[in-house]
């Protein structure tokens, strides 16, 4: 019997979804799956839909829910980790701090301002658990989840020596995207996507062996697919390959889209994809969450019976690969940059191809991102190792730095007003960061 334990179990979406996911693979039908949360309703919640799973699938799996974390890991041969460190009402300060300043932010999760001070918020946490991981079970496999995606695993992978990576769906989702443009089936895509989380790229993108970019220039000129993704199909026609993560997402990090109020217009505004890049866009969501959770929960819970199709996450592939039946299995995971991109800081957090079988996780070298695309991704990802050295040796100074050079946020910005703008976000986070010192 393998043991698979969450971190977080109370992130419902995510725990149910890998569970059901997991539950689909033979070799894991009657693994120990066990819940770990500090709410005890949540954690409730979610054990009673894992229950609803297994029971609809006929599974042998042992299910398991607590709230002590070091018995949760006991034995664990997998770890995902789902987490959300403080809630919606510090979340805020994230985009209402830098709105004052003139700093647009729609999502605000990965880098940037408003992502340093969720990292920074996030990195004691995620190293407490690791550090029980590495008491407990330091041979288990490691899957974060929890954003800032680059930023958490580069920082968990210098401070510990976990088996640890970073899962982000934009990858896969984006390649579908592409497919259902050209009427391609994706058992016939193949791809070669690197860069970092959420600013990775499609070096090759393959129907069948042939390059697919030219239909998808085609397709782009239909007013429909356009509108879909206004930022990223701008960001195609300039550089020449098609960007991972949605369009909100994408408008900020980059000083192109949401530095005047005619360009979030223009850009952010009017897309017909699942994120256009409206103001604080999942900041309302989370307020919306708080409310209404319970009851989402409840619908799901009394409805029909759930549907047991494995969906598009990467979780339970991976780990069947590692520890399951041994299928090999390709993935974009974040991994600390061995060389993997040339052009990119050595020791940075990358998003590069790796496939996982039962010896371990394989990263691919890709060579060198093409210049136009190295010079942006340069600039992000050494602006996250100055929050990661500023996160280790509780230096504001490295913090500020950080975010000076923030594309976004230097091109609204003078450097006196990002240095008070800072200040300000650190005072907002006395209670989270009494590790830095003040002003």
């Amino acid at each position: 019997m393998k043991k698979i334990t969450f971190i977080g179990a109370g992130s419902f979406d995510f725990t149910r979804e890998l569970v059901r996911d997991i539950l689909t693979y033979e070799a894991f039908a009657d693994a120990h799956l066990c819940l770990m949360d500090i709410s005890v309703e949540r954690l409730s919640y979610i054990e009673k839909a894992c229950r609803k799973i297994k029971a609809a699938g006929n599974y042998p799996a042992v299910i398991e829910a607590t709230t002590d974390r070091k018995k949760a890991l006991e034995g664990a041969d997998g770890v995902i980790i789902t987490v959300l460190t403080a809630g919606p009402d510090i979340f805020r300060t994230d985009i209402e701090i830098p709105g004052k300043y003139g700093v647009d932010i729609c999502v605000g999760d990965t880098r940037g301002p408003a992502g340093i001070f969720r990292f920074l918020r996030s990195a004691p946490v995620l190293l407490d658990i690791c550090r029980d991981i590495e008491a407990v079970c330091p041979d288990a496999y490691v899957l974060n989840y929890t954003n800032p995606m680059a930023l958490n695993c580069r920082y968990l992978q210098e401070m510990t020596n976990l088996k640890i990576t970073g899962l982000c769906h934009s990858v896969q989702h984006t390649a579908a995207m592409l497919a259902g443009w050209i009427g391609a089936d994706m058992q016939d895509i193949e791809y070669l996507c690197a860069g970092i989380n959420h600013m990775a790229f499609y070096l090759e993108y393959k129907w069948k062996g042939e390059d697919a970019y030219p239909l998808i220039r085609q397709e782009m000129e239909r007013k429909e697919v356009w509108e879909e993704e206004l930022v990223r199909n701008e960001l195609f026609r300039h550089l020449d390959y098609y960007p991972t993560e949605s369009s909100g997402h994408n408008s900020e990090y980059y000083p192109w889209f949401r530095k005047r109020p005619d360009l979030i217009e223009k850009y952010c505004t009017h897309s017909t994809g699942w994120n256009p890049g409206e103001h604080a866009y999942i900041l309302k969501e989370y307020f919306r969450r708080q409310d209404e959770w319970r009851q989402d929960i409840e619908k799901w819970l009394d409805g029909a019976e759930p549907d047991l199709k494995r969906g598009q996450e990467y979780a339970a592939c991976i780990f069947n690969a590692l520890f399951g039946d041994g299928t090999p299995f390709e993935f974009n995971g974040n991994i600390r940059n061995e060389g993997y991109l040339e052009n990119l800081p050595q020791g940075c957090c990358v998003e590069v191809p790796v496939t996982a079988d039962p010896n371990g996780l394989q990263v691919h070298p890709v060579g060198k991102l093409p210049d136009q695309l190295a010079v942006m991704v340069n600039t992000a990802a050494r602006c996250e190792e100055l929050a990661v050295k500023g996160c280790i040796e509780r230096d504001r100074r490295a913090i500020f730095h950080s975010i000076l050079f923030d594309p976004l946020t230097a091109a609204v910005l003078s450097m006196e007003e990002i240095q008070r703008m800072t200040d300000e976000m650190f005072e907002a986070n006395r209670e989270y960061l009494p590790q830095f010192p003040k002003a």
